[in-house]
C-alpha cells in the first residue's frame, strides 16, 4: 500500500421547525416516529490544509489508528461516507436501494458492529435507499434525519427499519454537536424549510477533530448552501465533499470561500446520464485550487486524519 501524507499548515442560525404535520399526513402509521433529542459535546475547530497528491495503489481498508478517519464509499451514483474516530462510527447515507449489501460489507470489513449514529441526509433514494439494510444489520445508536416527508416505498422502508429497532428519530439541528470518539461533529444544516425542494432539506455536518475538519451537506444546492454561509457556525475544513456529486447547482462561490478546502471528494458513478459532476463545478474547484479525488475514477476512497496531516488512500 502506498500512501503519502499531507504536510500541515497553519490554518453560521436560524432553528429548523420541526414539521410534524408534514410526517402526520404523508405517514399517520409512523406518528411514533416524531424526532427527538440533541446532541451533546464539544467541537475541536482546528484546520489544516495540504499540499501534496495523494498515492494511487490499491489496498485492503487502512487500520484506523489516526485522530479521524472517513470512507468515501463507492456506490456508484449515490453516496456513502463513514466517519469512525476511536471506535465510535458515523455513516452518513447509504446509496441507492441494491446498495444496502455493498455497504453492509464494507462496513463489517472496516470492522464496525455498531453505529453511534446513522444520517440520511435527505429522502432521495440515492441517498437512503440502503439505510433499511444497514439500520436491520447493525445495532444502531441514534438516527438522524430531515424534518420532511417523502411519499416513495424507499423512504417508507426507513421508517420501518427504525420502528422494527425501537429506534426513534432525532431531529437535525443547527449548532447541536455530537462526540464521536476523539471528533465531533456539528448540525450545519437544514437551516430553513425548503418546502417541496428535497435537496436543500439536507443535513449538513461538519466533522472535526483535532488535525482537521470535513464538510459534508448531501445534495444542498446554492439556496441552503448560501443559508449555512450566512450563519455563525464554522465551515472552515479542508476537505469538502462536494454537494449533490458535482453538480453546477452545489458548490456556490460563497459556500466554497467559506469551507475554503485544499481537498474536494465527489462521489458519483462511472459514466452516469446526469453529467456529473459538471464541469463549471469541476473548473469552479481548480480556479480555488482544490485537488479533487472522484469515486467514479478511484473507487472507495479513505482519508486519514493525523498528527502528520492526512493519508490518502483509494481502491483503483
Amino acid at each position: 500500500m502506498t500512501r503519502r501524507r499531507t504536510r500541515r499548515k497553519k490554518p453560521i442560525p436560524a432553528l429548523l421547525a420541526l414539521a410534524l404535520a408534514l410526517l402526520s399526513l404523508a405517514l399517520g402509521e409512523y406518528k411514533g416516529l416524531l424526532p427527538t433529542g440533541t446532541g451533546q459535546g464539544e467541537e475541536p475547530i482546528v484546520q489544516t490544509g495540504s499540499e501534496a497528491s495523494p498515492g494511487q495503489e490499491p489496498s485492503a481498508l487502512p487500520a484506523a489508528d489516526g485522530a479521524m478517519t472517513v470512507h468515501f464509499i463507492d456506490v456508484g451514483q449515490g453516496d456513502s461516507l463513514l466517519a469512525e474516530s476511536d471506535g465510535h462510527f458515523l455513516l452518513v447515507d447509504a446509496g441507492e436501494n441494491d446498495q444496502g449489501d455493498t455497504v453492509i460489507a464494507y462496513l463489517r470489513e472496516a470492522g464496525v458492529t455498531s453505529l453511534d449514529y446513522v444520517i440520511g441526509t435527505h429522502p432521495h433514494s440515492d441517498h437512503i435507499g440502503g439505510l433499511d439494510d444497514v439500520i436491520r444489520a447493525f445495532d444502531v445508536k441514534a438516527v438522524i434525519l430531515p424534518p420532511v416527508a417523502h411519499t416513495t416505498k424507499t423512504f417508507e422502508d426507513v421508517l420501518d427499519a427504525v420502528q422494527e429497532k425501537n429506534l426513534t428519530l432525532t431531529q437535525p439541528k443547527p449548532g447541536d454537536s455530537y462526540a464521536l470518539g476523539d471528533a465531533a461533529f456539528t448540525i450545519l444544516a437544514p437551516q430553513a424549510d425548503y418546502g417541496d425542494d428535497l435537496n436543500n432539506w439536507s443535513v449538513g455536518i461538519r466533522l472535526a477533530c483535532a488535525e482537521g475538519a470535513l464538510v459534508a451537506c448531501g445534495d444542498a444546492e446554492a439556496q441552503a448552501e448560501e443559508d449555512i454561509a450566512a450563519s455563525s457556525l464554522p465551515l472552515s475544513a479542508d476537505v469538502l465533499k462536494v454537494g449533490h456529486h458535482g453538480s453546477s447547482t452545489s458548490t456556490s462561490n460563497a459556500f466554497l470561500q467559506a469551507v475554503s478546502p485544499a481537498w474536494a471528494v465527489i462521489s458519483c458513478g462511472e459514466g452516469n446520464s446526469y453529467g456529473h459532476p459538471h464541469e463549471e463545478t469541476l473548473k469552479k474547484l481548480e480556479d480555488a485550487g482544490v485537488s479533487v479525488l472522484r469515486t467514479d475514477l478511484l473507487g472507495d476512497i479513505t482519508a486519514q486524519w493525523g498528527e502528520d496531516g492526512i493519508a490518502w488512500t483509494y481502491e483503483k
